[in-house]
């Protein structure tokens, strides 16, 4: 027979094993494929918008009951053999699973960043291409969720080539293209409330 003070102490140890080294929740698949296909993220890329400052609320009307528009977005620290920059917005708090709220790639190395209100177009003057988002248009979608608040990733990753896919691609397409081309990625979140 085992005794009692065997038996808390397994079951301690099994307990810290199943959360992980770091006693954290295990990221799900989706995401970590997308942190395996990251480039270093120390490389000195920032992402920046004048509408709100990392971890704050976005303001109304870049959402669904908002004027629904882009914010402002910036980036500096561009690695050196950046040819294109992509960007993927979602809502990992969705109820039915992450929701994509923008996705745009091919956007020029010459470009530092987004002004508001980006057209909902499928190509853009300076040639970058839109995928579409959850809601299944073209372009920026605004947080819109269904109740409480919810966290809106900005991720921009620095790549060094253009990418071979059309307008109209899902997030899932982009990141398989963008796979092994990746010099660096930056990320800004804000939370939204409805």
């Amino acid at each position: 027979m085992i005794p009692q003070r065997h038996l808390i102490f397994l079951a301690a140890a099994l307990l810290i094993a199943s959360c992980g080294s770091s006693g954290k929740q295990q990221p799900s698949a989706t995401n970590q494929k997308e942190a395996a296909m990251t480039a270093d993220s120390s490389s000195g890329l920032v992402l920046a918008s004048t509408a709100f400052k990392e971890g704050d609320a976005i303001p109304k009307q870049y959402g669904c009951k908002g004027a629904d528009i882009s914010p402002p977005l910036r980036w500096s620290g561009i690695p050196e053999k950046t040819k294109t920059f992509a960007l993927i917005v979602d809502d990992p708090d969705a109820p039915m699973g992450t929701w994509v709220h923008w996705v745009i790639f091919n956007i020029p190395a010459s470009v530092t960043g987004l002004p508001e209100n980006v057209p909902a177009e499928e190509s853009l003057p300076d040639g970058a291409l839109q995928g579409k988002n959850d809601f299944k248009s073209f372009g920026y979608g605004g947080p819109c969720p269904p109740g409480g608040t919810h966290r809106y990733f900005f991720k921009l990753y620095a790549l060094d080539t253009t990418l071979q896919l059309k307008a109209g691609c899902t997030k899932a397409e982009l990141l398989k293209a963008m796979a092994g081309h990746i010099l660096a990625e930056a990320q800004l979140m804000g939370r939204y409330s409805r």
